[in-house]
């Protein structure tokens, strides 16, 4: 199964370092492959993804902003916990924003995007009913909802979500393995590209609304 780049190659390698470092920091950060409560080395870290030091640690401190880390005199930076009982206050930001975000999209979204949001539909169809990764698929999901943010148009509406969708990614990831089926909740998808590259924003809104509060209800029962 072909995983959909959370970042696109050529956005990559238009980034300044900083920025590519705590891209691939924070996204570490979200998929939990830098585990809740884990220390922060900025040099082994540094090492690991081929920067210099000090991007690395710019990137830290604005992790910092984004509550993936925290710093404690004399002790060091951890990447912080994942607190459970974040989830209704997301939820909450989500539920009203998501739908405005789908809804900008189907009405701003330029003729490229749509070629792009059709793509996404129809590799997301293809998903087969195969086993696969739960957190691989957990990337569609990142994928897929940054595609809309940056469809939508509004640069503070997308900062805003991406930094809350960061933060429900890492409660997702930590009870992925308790969740029956992932690919079905990914799959949701699908309608929602479709109704955004249709211009369709009443569906479109309807049907991000729907997908968030079916991803706090699906969390909730498996706690």
């Amino acid at each position: 199964m072909s995983v959909l780049p959370v970042v696109s190659p050529a956005e990559d390698d238009a980034l300044s370092q900083a920025e590519s470092a705590y891209r691939q920091l924070r996204d570490k950060l979200i998929m939990l492959d830098i585990r809740p409560g884990e220390p922060i080395n900025d040099g082994q870290l540094a090492a690991e993804l081929g920067f210099g030091r000090t991007p690395v640690r710019e990137a830290i401190k604005r992790l910092e902003g984004d509550h993936l880390v925290v710093s404690y005199p004399r002790r060091g930076t951890f990447a912080t916990v994942v607190d459970i009982t974040e989830l209704a206050d997301v939820s909450d930001i989500r539920e009203l924003l998501e739908p405005l975000a789908a809804r900008r999209a189907a009405v701003n979204a330029s003729a490229d995007m749509r070629a792009e949001l059709r793509q996404v539909a129809r590799a997301l169809a293809a998903l087969d009913d195969r086993p696969a990764d739960k957190r691989e698929l957990m990337r569609y999901d990142l994928a897929v909802h940054r595609l809309i943010y940056r469809a939508a148009g509004n640069p503070h509406l997308e900062d805003t979500l991406i930094r809350h969708d960061n933060l429900a990614t890492r409660i997702w990831c930590l009870v992925v393995d308790k969740v029956p089926s992932v690919a079905s909740h990914i799959t949701e998808h699908v309608r929602l590209l479709e109704a955004v590259a249709d211009g369709d924003a009443e569906l479109a809104a309807k049907l991000a609304f729907e997908h968030v509060s079916s991803f706090e209800k699906t969390v909730r029962q498996v706690l």
